[in-house]
């Protein structure tokens, strides 16, 4: 067999074995030492895993990952984002289908502080859908707004996906982080546009027939200090990570760890942390750690496979000659990425795909920072999507509702899904939304 040949059943392989239930980064491992043992021989296989593990995790950068998740996880415990939340429910108070407005506003500020959209999710579901429940908002419509506004995390900096991305692609963090501000607040506004349009043509979607009349209670106004008391946190911690990135003043691991440091000081000073607790995320910090890392180093020697095989170099040639061409390519992998978040969670994806999809990308000349926010996109497009949904389902744990049944929230997210492809098109379109700013 040539190494392309062997490069495709490795492929082939791999994807049964992920199908029949074999652990993602473990089947990218095996697979990938088969294949260097066919192409060569196993004794260099044993030398490149050796060589990929150190590769690998060796590097200085990879200290963000643990900080990052930690940060996150920190933030969500010290009641954050039920600030946040309540800022923007003032804000937008008299604003038709405010509360779900406020919902992707509050998300999006969330997503500054913690880049994980399952932590976003598992806290707007407890904040924002019983509040909106209780002024006559439908369960669908409210379960469909933070499913939809989590993904947000993912976007905005900072994002673990868009570190992730940067690795294997071998950008910049820093302008990976800022390429997600452009799209990241167009997603945002197509999103309230959504919501406020849908309010106006789908009153019987939005809210609840037995309470649609319901009237919004009369709050009183919030004084500046309690304005100040909410805001200032949020602030502070945003100024910190991304002015200390973005001012030059701290590389993304050491922002990292000035913004983890924050986040415990405001934990401990709203006495939300017990030891107990602290010591659950810490062990959550380093499983979450872990797991991404294994797979990194899956992923890194599956692409040094493949690069072996001769398969990424061969399909540049037959994707971009007069088969398909670039943008050709390009839908293909847009579509392949959507349809993979069916059935696998976003890391994965990207750790499958990016070291077949990266070189061809290289060889039509597309702006890899553009090509990794579309990918992004694409990825966190399945994270609404039945059968896997990780959103949907996160929600659904979190609110404990046996009444609420899975398919609700996930028709609930239809129109935000359709919101994120339009978002995508856009961005494809106008490229220079994703990269204006990381290339300044």
């Amino acid at each position: 067999m040539t190494g392309i040949e062997i490069g495709a059943l490795a492929l082939v392989v791999m994807m049964v074995l992920i199908l029949i239930g074999m652990p993602i980064a473990t089947a990218m491992l095996l697979v990938s030492f088969a294949g260097v043992s066919f192409i060569r021989n196993e004794t260099v296989a044993l030398r490149m895993i050796g060589s990929v593990a150190n590769d690998s995790l060796r590097e200085y950068l990879f200290a963000v990952v643990p900080l990052f998740v930690l940060m996150g996880l920190l933030v969500t415990v010290s009641g954050l984002g039920k600030d946040t939340f309540d800022l923007f429910e003032r804000m937008l108070r008299r604003l038709k289908a405010g509360l779900g407005v406020a919902t992707v506003g509050a998300n999006a500020v969330f997503a500054s502080i913690t880049g994980i959209s399952i932590a976003s999710a598992s806290v707007f579901s407890r904040i924002a859908v019983p509040e909106m429940a209780r002024h006559g908002y439908s369960t669908r419509f409210a379960t469909g707004v933070v499913a939809g506004s989590s993904v947000l995390g993912m976007l905005l900096p900072p994002s673990l996906l868009m570190i992730i991305y940067a690795v294997l692609a071998e950008e910049s963090v820093g302008r990976m982080f800022l390429a997600g501000v452009g799209p990241g607040i167009l997603l945002s506004l197509i999103f309230a546009v959504v919501i406020v349009a849908m309010a106006s043509f789908r009153r019987d979607w939005v809210f609840d027939r037995k309470v649609v009349g319901i009237e919004r209670d009369a709050l009183p106004e919030p004084t500046f200090v309690a304005l100040l008391g909410k805001g200032f946190p949020i602030v502070a911690l945003i100024v910190v990570v991304l002015g200390g990135i973005y001012g030059g003043f701290l590389n993304p691991t050491e922002a990292g760890a000035a913004g983890a440091l924050g986040a415990l000081v405001i934990a401990l000073f709203r006495r939300s942390l017990t030891p107990g607790s602290f010591w659950s995320l810490m062990v959550e910090t380093g499983r979450i750690t872990v797991s991404v890392l294994f797979l990194i180093v899956a992923a890194t020697f599956f692409s040094r496979m493949l690069a072996m095989s001769g398969l990424p170099a061969h399909l540049a040639q037959v994707l971009l000659g007069d088969f398909i061409g670039p943008y050709g390519f390009l839908f293909l992998f847009l579509l392949l990425v959507i349809l993979l978040g069916c059935f696998i969670d976003s890391i994965s994806i990207m750790l499958i795909l990016l070291p077949i999809a990266l070189p061809v990308a290289r060889e039509a000349g597309f702006d890899l920072i553009w090509f990794g926010v579309l990918t992004v996109v694409a990825v966190e497009i399945g994270l609404l999507t039945p059968p896997f949904g990780l959103s949907v389902y996160t929600i659904k744990s979190a609110l404990d509702d046996k009444t609420l049944a899975v398919g609700e929230i996930f028709r609930g997210a239809l129109p935000f899904i359709g919101a994120m492809l339009l978002c995508l098109f856009i961005l494809i379109a106008f490229p220079s939304i994703s990269v204006w700013l990381a290339r300044l």
